[in-house]
């Protein structure tokens, strides 16, 4: 790639491309983004703004030692732009970061639109585009697919397809609130969530409509593969009856006021903007067609009436053999100057792809200023998801969330082990602690 009048492009303005470009444009360094939308258009996105949040509006856990929760921190310690919009535009939901979608994504397209280093173009790249020095590819889980045959010409490499399900929300005036109430598990946080509670006799019934229910049909040419934290409800109905209490629809830490026993199951609803006009149904994602969810969850106790504002959706998502394909600062093996990051690389979750979009942003300023390129260790959140997509061991490598299986282990004393509270505060503690080091030796 040659000179250019900006020194990095960047294909791709959702969070990781946002975070990049504005991360690099921080450190002096001119970006050029890349959209293709509003021109054309995926089938999850509705709007044109940059960071726009397709599924839920969470960002999960802000809680220590949780891993999200540690993920968030060392993006905080770093100076996130996109963690800090997050946090501005937050709504209620109990410990988790859920935000205003319509606010942050607003907000994150001013800060991209206005800055004088960042230069916004609305066209499609159906190939990595020249005359920049680096280029970085966070073109998300809906790639084109023009892109994804050069990826796939380039680099000799079968693109890996699995399927996302979105959750439906619905209008919170809708619910009835003489069978729904309002808390949160266990007390913690405020009265955040709307739960609509079960009897067993209610659940039979609705358990029976969800196995039942007709389903929206897979193209021919499509593999029916889901991301094992992202199941549709009725894949883990057809688990067995009590999947769905044990899982999404678990009744922990939740009484009923109005009955004053704990629910067979619940529907938990979380608010999806300030105003809490609007609810989430957490959990919920489905395959179910239009009118099917329109009948069977409307067998949810207090959701009788329901007002749908979107429905369940499900979308085919995109990722790359990353380990086979990636040095561990997110460039390509064969080709030194193009970066990965975001979903497309094989991260799962808003927050680890803002966090992916970061540390190439980084890795991308090191080189720039021949600076010493050095991974934050596997011992933080952000070095082990980091360790997780350039060098997973897995045989057939998926996808993954941050969590504590990611992270190097402690070395435990052989006369003491602690127990599962007390190792996660420790790794937690480790994590904050390695990612300040890091901070202070390699990017100051």
């Amino acid at each position: 790639m040659r000179s250019s009048t900006s020194s990095v492009a960047i294909v791709g303005a959702g969070l990781a491309g946002s975070e990049a470009a504005l991360v690099l444009a921080r450190k002096g360094i001119p970006v050029t983004v890349f959209e293709m939308r509003p021109g054309r258009m995926t089938p999850a996105h509705k709007t044109d703004k940059p960071a726009e949040l397709v599924c839920s509006n969470s960002l999960k856990s802000d809680e220590l030692p949780t891993a999200p929760g540690i993920l968030k921190a060392e993006l905080a310690m770093l100076g996130s732009p996109l963690l800090t919009a997050a946090r501005k535009y937050r709504v209620p939901a109990g410990t988790a970061l859920a935000v205003d979608r319509e606010k942050f994504s607003r907000e994150i397209h001013e800060q991209i639109s206005s800055h004088p280093l960042i230069t916004l173009q609305r066209r499609e790249c159906t190939r990595p585009p020249e005359d920049f020095q680096y280029c970085i590819l966070t073109a998300g889980p809906l790639v084109s697919e023009s892109l994804t045959e050069w990826l796939q010409k380039t680099f000799s490499v079968d693109s890996l397809h699995f399927y996302d399900a979105i959750a439906p929300i619905i209008s919170a005036d809708s619910v009835n609130e003489n069978k729904a109430f309002y808390a949160s598990r266990y007390g913690k946080g405020s009265d955040d969530y709307c739960n609509c509670p079960f009897t067993e006799e209610e659940y039979r019934v609705f358990y029976d409509a969800v196995i039942a229910a007709d389903k929206v049909k897979r193209h021919d040419f499509e593999q029916e593969h889901f991301f094992e934290a992202c199941l549709p409800i009725e894949v883990i109905a057809q688990r067995g009856y009590t999947a769905l209490p044990f899982g999404a629809m678990r009744p922990v830490g939740l009484i009923n006021p109005h009955t004053g026993e704990r629910p067979f199951a619940v529907c938990q609803l979380r608010k999806e903007n300030a105003a809490g006009e609007s609810l989430n149904m957490v959990g919920f994602q489905t395959r179910m067609t239009v009118g099917e969810q329109k009948r069977v969850l409307r067998l949810i106790p207090g959701l009788e009436h329901a007002e749908f504002l979107r429905f369940g959706s499900i979308h085919r998502n995109t990722y790359l053999q990353s380990p086979a394909l990636l040095e561990t600062d997110f460039s390509f093996r064969k080709k030194r100057s193009l970066f990965l990051a975001g979903q497309l690389c094989g991260n799962e979750g808003y927050t680890e792809s803002i966090a992916t979009g970061h540390l190439v942003a980084l890795f991308c300023w090191l080189r720039l200023t021949k600076k010493v390129v050095l991974p934050p260790p596997p011992t933080t959140a952000c070095g082990a998801l980091l360790k997780h997509i350039t060098q997973s061991a897995e045989k057939k490598f998926t996808p993954s969330n941050c969590n504590f299986g990611l992270f190097e282990p402690l070395p435990l004393s052989e006369k003491r082990k602690p127990k599962k509270k007390e190792k996660r505060l420790l790794m937690c503690e480790r994590a904050l602690q390695e990612m300040k080091l890091w901070i202070t030796e390699i990017l100051k």
